[in-house]
């Protein structure tokens, strides 16, 4: 399967990748999340996953599950820890803790290294399992999605009671990092160029996809992917649209799939449409999970890419256009001003009216969506693939077990 990426992903990734590879053969490295569709860790895994065995190591991906209550803590404390204030109570804090606690009792945590992805199934250090490695380290790390620049503190210090107890942790951008008594890695998100949202498509495939949401083809089309949450500011990029719309003939279309782990989804959702008024220009799509090639075709089909998001771990949409030769306009927040270089490969916002100015600039000047285009799509391929995460991961591991003990910058 990693032969497949020759030609594609930069030739010392791979190269290295063999060399991990070989070191941790049939080695078990399980990863563990709160989701198996919707947002990017479940995307990343679904293509990690199988990556990891082909390279001969024992790769497994386990979810925790929760009810109801469970999911909007910890959508709350997702929130908080982006920014918003919430309410967390020791209640709700201790309720998250027996869910962990549960679901400890039924998955099996036997593992040469684990990976914790994000704050629901955090408390699962709790329940480590002791002595199962036969090496020295079996690390255990938490990797944390989420801006989590500027978070509500006490529910930053809270979550840290239990970051403290793994062995490191992970985050997309540096900035995001905090001071803890633990290694801290900074390790960036990443694409899957062959997989289905980002493998070449026929110009069949890219008109069966806008004909079965009614989005005309004949007219230049603006576009947003991500889940249906606030801190993506759909209503901003109607806002953007609405302005742009006085200048220049154009259609709107929201994308966006809904994740398991977010119950705000269907809140957000009805507020977009209410907000939109029925404008017939604006076309709203609640795809069902594992629409990646309908997702390809719409930005393969896109005239203007945006990302206008207020908060952002690292934004996956933006890469995946970039791939497709898109420049991309996106919030300047988290993780996206890693992705754009700003008037290089697209450019960065703060407000409506800016991404809309921006909007404008590209649909007057076709030249310059092609040379960005074309240097996004190159940036993406050294930076941003998976087989530089994958890359990345196994180089922590290898870090820890070797007893590395300084914070680096993969």
């Amino acid at each position: 399967m990693i032969a497949k990426y020759a030609g594609i992903a930069p030739k010392g990734d791979l190269i290295l990748l063999q060399k991990l590879g070989e070191i941790f053969r049939e080695k078990s490295f399980l990863h563990i999340n709160s989701t198996r569709a919707g947002g990017g860790v479940a995307e990343i895994l679904q293509r990690m996953i199988p990556i990891l065995r082909d390279l001969g190591i024992d790769a497994r991906w386990e979810i925790i599950e929760g009810d109801e209550r469970f999911f909007d803590i910890t959508k709350k404390i997702h929130n908080a820890l982006q920014g918003n204030f919430e309410s967390i109570t020791e209640e709700m804090w201790q309720y998250h803790y027996e869910v962990n606690k549960r679901n400890a009792k039924k998955l099996n945590l036997e593992a040469d290294a684990v990976l914790i992805h994000d704050p629901q199934p955090a408390p699962l250090i709790e329940f480590k399992v002791q002595d199962y490695s036969e090496s020295d380290i079996a690390p255990w790390l938490w990797r944390c999605h989420i801006d989590v620049s500027n978070p509500v503190q006490e529910v930053c210090d809270y979550l840290r009671r239990y970051c403290e107890k793994y062995d490191a942790a992970i985050f997309s951008v540096s900035k995001f990092a905090r001071a803890m008594s633990i290694d801290e890695f900074i390790i960036p998100p990443s694409i899957d160029p062959l997989s289905e949202k980002n493998r070449d498509l026929t110009e069949d495939e890219i008109r069966e996809t806008l004909e079965k949401y009614k989005i005309p083809a004949d007219r230049p089309i603006m576009l947003q992917v991500s889940r249906f949450d606030r801190f993506k500011d759909p209503i901003g990029v109607i806002k953007a649209y609405r302005i742009v719309k006085k200048y220049n003939d154009c259609i709107l279309v929201l994308a966006g799939s809904p994740a398991s782990d977010d119950p705000e989804g269907e809140i957000v959702l009805n507020e977009v449409r209410e907000y939109a008024s029925n404008d017939p220009d604006v076309h709203i799509l609640l795809l069902p999970p594992f629409s990646d090639r309908d997702i390809n075709a719409l930005q393969r089909s896109a005239t203007v890419v945006l990302q206008k998001s207020l908060k952002e771990g690292f934004g996956l949409t933006v890469s995946e256009a970039m791939w497709k030769g898109k420049p991309v306009i996106g919030g300047a927040t988290g993780g996206i001003p890693l992705q754009i270089v700003h008037g290089f490969t697209g450019f960065l916002v703060h407000t409506s009216e800016g991404a809309a100015f921006r909007a404008r600039q590209f649909l007057n000047n076709p030249e310059m969506v092609k040379k960005m285009g074309e240097r996004g799509k190159e940036y993406i391929r050294n930076n941003f693939l998976i087989t530089r995460q994958i890359r990345d991961y196994l180089s922590v591991w290898y870090a820890i077990k070797n007893n590395e003990k300084s914070v680096l910058e993969l």
